[in-house]
């Protein structure tokens, strides 16, 4: 079985379409698409990556924007990317349908599948936290152990997003595979991050997209200048040292 996970889409329809495009190039048909969360925020194109994601994915489980985005909570981003998330979610959530925003507010918190009989669960952040817990591939294997509780017992994988920095670390017997962020990333790569399981192998992968339609989509959403800069550097230097 083939799974292929993806987190952290954060409405860029185009970072998906390059994934599309990347899986066609392969020619790899997924057994199982499995989506991690923030299919929201930042991005221009929410409902289009909602919809793709409701025909495309196998199971989802919710991420802090996608609840945000759903119930009004506060979406507990780090200082340097909360306004964007807040302008955007102001500007896009009243274009959302009703179908989507009942779709991201029943979205789980959690969920486990069987990926060739291997149990994995699916959470966005972390199990102990799966909203808003941050952990990144740098945090000491105690403190990986603390936020999994039992399932390094019971769980060959633990599934998961939220840093946008894509690793897989070994906690016990359990694989923590984090595939980072296909339409944000924050690692100094503007290229999207997704990963593939297949027979018990990881491959953490990135593709290159039209980096510049989703920037033009960004200009064309009707944000101040100041909003829009800011996004269009995030997605043109991959992350953080943009803003």
């Amino acid at each position: 079985m083939k799974a292929l996970l993806l987190s952290d889409i954060h409405g860029n329809i185009d970072a998906l379409q390059g994934l599309d495009e990347d899986l066609q190039r392969r020619e790899e048909r997924p057994d199982l698409v499995l989506v991690l969360g923030d299919l929201v925020d930042y991005g221009p194109a929410p409902g289009e990556v909602i919809s793709w994601v409701r025909r495309r994915a196998h199971h989802v489980v919710r991420g802090n924007h996608d609840h945000a985005m759903a119930t009004g909570a506060d979406c507990q981003s780090s200082p340097a990317f909360k306004e964007l998330s807040v302008v955007t979610r102001d500007l896009l959530k009243p274009r959302l349908d009703a179908t989507a925003l009942e779709f991201l507010k029943a979205l789980p918190a959690r969920f486990f599948v069987s990926i060739d009989g291997r149990i994995a669960w699916m959470v966005h952040a972390t199990p102990r936290n799966p909203l808003f817990e941050y952990l990144g591939p740098e945090a000491p294997d105690e403190a990986w152990a603390a936020a999994l509780g039992t399932l390094t017992r019971d769980s060959a994988y633990v599934l998961l997003g939220h840093t946008h920095l894509p690793f897989v670390k070994r906690i016990g017997q359990t694989v923590v595979v984090n595939p980072g962020s296909l339409g944000q990333p924050k690692d100094g790569d503007p290229r999207g991050c997704y990963a593939v399981i297949d027979e018990e192998r990881v491959d953490l992968r990135r593709v290159a997209y039209d980096v510049e339609r989703a920037v033009s989509r960004l200009w064309n959403l009707g944000l101040d200048a100041r909003h829009a800069e800011k996004l269009a550097a995030i997605l043109r230097a991959g992350g953080l040292s943009a803003t």
